[in-house]
């Protein structure tokens, strides 16, 4: 049996293709949530269990896809590139569980996150690696926007704390 959980790779790499489902725990956290319901608890458990059964994950080299659903079924879809930000939350009963939900937000405009990945047990180790992912996707890391930054129009360096003073070339040509 293959443990969608087993995170680290042989290296000790975090390795995020492992998790194609949410951890098995989070039908814990269902139970309880719902049990908040009183007495509407199975209806209220219904479609949390149908979400459960069928809530699927997919992480590959262009983007992160989730989909869910028995009679209405949701796909989603996300590139790396698209991704604004990336938040990790869990209240107390998840922490108990040692769950967290990582939310990912892009530039649609929408008010809540496009993607919410729930029931995840490495999350601070996911969410490092969307960061790497997303930063790689726009074609520049950390190093290589300091390298950049360094490098002046002309091919001659500056130090680190001097600015540019004047208007660049294409900015003089655009007016000439």
């Amino acid at each position: 049996m293959q443990n969608d959980h087993a995170l680290a790779s042989a290296n000790g790499e975090f390795d995020p293709s492992a998790i194609t489902r949410p951890a098995p725990v989070l039908m814990t956290y269902y139970a309880l949530v719902s049990l908040l319901a009183g007495p509407a608890f199975v209806i209220a458990l219904g479609p949390l269990i149908c979400k459960y059964l069928t809530l699927r994950y997919r992480f590959d080299d262009k983007g992160i896809s989730m989909s869910y659903g028995v009679l209405f079924k949701r796909e989603t879809l996300l590139t790396y590139r698209r991704i604004q930000d990336i938040h990790l939350t869990h209240n107390i009963v998840q922490r108990w569980l040692g769950l967290a939900t990582v939310s990912i937000q892009t530039a649609s405009g929408a008010a809540g996150a496009e993607m919410a990945l729930e029931g995840i047990l490495e999350a601070e180790a996911l969410r490092d690696f969307l960061y790497q992912k997303m930063r790689g996707a726009r074609g520049l890391d950390q190093r290589d926007m300091a390298a950049a930054s360094s490098i002046r129009r002309d091919g001659q360096s500056r130090s680190d704390g001097q600015r540019f003073a004047g208007r660049s070339d294409d900015a003089v040509a655009r007016d000439s």
